[in-house]
């Protein structure tokens, strides 16, 4: 006989009042016994009870598991050093710490940043400008340094004190931490406004620097050309047979200076450099130019010594006509017509011989090609030679004016009563009675006239002391006039 199968046992919910109750399990039906049929038959073993689903077990488990949480839970928060992990004050305070932090870092960044690029601006100052405004802001660069350092300390202390990671941090160290980093914040943008306006103020020293430094560049380059062209124009010269040694010894003491210009601005400073350009510059183009000019040098000192040479050999021709010259002058006037000529055909021929001896010396020097010294024995070989044809023109210009003189007096006297009379006239324009100072020295030109012309008077009169008289009171005249006019044209 079998037994008749339990039923499936059902979970009740438990209630909100009896939250760990569980509703009795129903008792098994008592098993159904047969009708008597002799004697009773031993009992059968009960059938096993079916187990309980897997589905009704975790059904129970999961519906225990929020209570089990409401009362583990708050022990795990109340136990003193764990941190909150859903938020609380000490959360809050930490999140503002940490915001204030970023903060600070952000304003230490851009300080940094503004005093790296104002150093640059500095160390640009300095290496062009040594004025004392040039001083005076590297100066205050290095005061506004030394205030960088104590609020960047003062920042550094503050992230150190503080370690806002820690999981025990509590509300007032993250208070305390917050308003640490925000006064270390604010001290360092108070240091970079002061660091902006001083920025500000170095305008027209940097300005004045960085044109500098812009004209650095191209005025090396123009040094390297300037070299260049003139050793190329060094060389198209010796390819013509002329040496130029000097010319060359020039352009090699240029040497160093070139290697100076190429260790650049950073060792020799940029003023210095500017200037050794510069000089570099004008002294190689001057270099270049003479090159250049040195063929057609070459040929002018050519044409100097044919020419200087013909010049002497006329003007040694002329010398020996002084002789002559004074003869007759000797035959005619007295001695003081001619006595200061006496020594002019000895003095010619001296003079003329020392040039055709300079000429020899400059032509050995052109043959050498030492153009300096060719060219200062032409220069006194010039000077000598118009020496002497002064004194020979002298004497010959002696005899033409006593002979005008002797012949027509008249005409030297009207000459120079003429000038007399109109800078009287010159005088006693605009007024009734000259100045003294004018009118003084015209009358006394009269009377020294009226004497020169009474030395013509006799058998032998010195035409030559009437000559020198009458031209002496032209030019004592001539002073007044330009006197009355500069006194007339400052009045105006």
């Amino acid at each position: 006989m079998t037994a008749t199968p339990a039923e499936p046992y059902t979970p009740i919910v438990p209630s909100a009042q009896q939250p760990h109750s569980r509703a009795p399990r129903p008792a098994d039906p008592p098993p159904s016994r047969p009708p008597y049929a002799g004697p009773r038959a031993p009992r059968p073993r009960r059938a096993p009870r079916p187990r309980r689903s897997s589905a009704g077990r975790d059904a129970v488990v999961l519906l225990a598991l929020p209570l089990l949480a409401a009362l583990v839970l708050p022990a795990a928060f109340a136990g003193g050093g764990t941190r909150r992990w859903f938020g609380g004050r000490a959360e809050g305070q930490r999140a503002e710490a940490q915001a204030a932090k970023d903060a600070a870092a952000a304003a230490f960044y851009e300080l940094d940043t503004a005093q790296r690029d104002l150093r640059i601006s500095i160390e640009t100052i300095t290496a062009v400008d040594d004025s004392p405004g040039a001083r005076r802001a590297a100066e205050g660069f290095e005061a506004l340094g030394r205030r960088i350092d104590e609020v960047s300390h003062q920042y550094i202390n503050a992230v150190d004190a503080h370690d806002l990671d820690r999981d025990d941090l509590e509300a007032s160290a993250a208070a305390r931490a917050r308003a640490e980093l925000t006064t270390a914040k604010d001290e360092l943008g108070r240091v970079k406004q002061e660091l902006d306006r001083f920025a500000q103020g170095l305008g027209p020293l940097l300005g004045k620097a960085e044109t500098q430094l812009a004209r650095l560049v191209p005025a090396v380059e123009r040094a390297r050309q300037g070299l260049l062209a003139a050793s190329n124009a060094l060389d198209a010269v010796r390819g013509s047979q002329l040496r130029a040694d000097d010319l060359a010894a020039r352009l090699a003491a240029l040497a160093p200076e070139l290697t100076k210009l190429n260790q650049g601005a950073g060792q020799h400073g940029v003023r210095e450099t500017l200037e050794r350009a510069d000089r570099v510059v004008r002294e190689a183009e001057a270099v270049r130019a003479e090159a250049e000019r040195l063929p057609e040098k070459a040929a002018e000192i050519d044409h100097r010594l044919v020419s200087l040479r013909t010049r002497a050999e006329a003007l040694g021709t002329r010398a020996g006509q002084v002789p002559q010259v004074l003869s007759e002058l000797r035959r005619r006037f007295v001695a003081a017509c001619w006595q200061d000529l006496q020594q002019v055909p000895d003095q010619a021929a001296r003079d003329v011989e020392q040039a055709q001896l300079k000429l020899r010396e400059a032509r050995a020097a052109r043959d050498a090609q030492r153009w300096p010294d060719a060219t200062s024995l032409l220069s006194t070989v010039r000077a000598l030679l118009n020496h002497t044809d002064e004194e020979v023109s002298a004497a010959g210009d002696r005899l033409r004016r006593l002979n005008a003189v002797q012949k027509d007096p008249q005409q030297e006297i009207d000459r120079t009563r003429f000038a007399i009379r109109d800078a009287q006239r010159l005088a006693m324009t605009g007024r009734s009675t000259p100045e003294p100072r004018h009118a003084r020295p015209l009358d006394d030109s009269v009377e020294r006239l009226e004497r020169a012309i009474a030395t013509l008077e006799g058998r032998h009169p010195d035409y030559w002391h009437f000559l020198t008289e009458a031209e002496a009171v032209r030019q004592n005249v001539a002073r007044v006039v330009d006197l009355i006019r500069k006194e007339r044209g400052a009045g105006a």
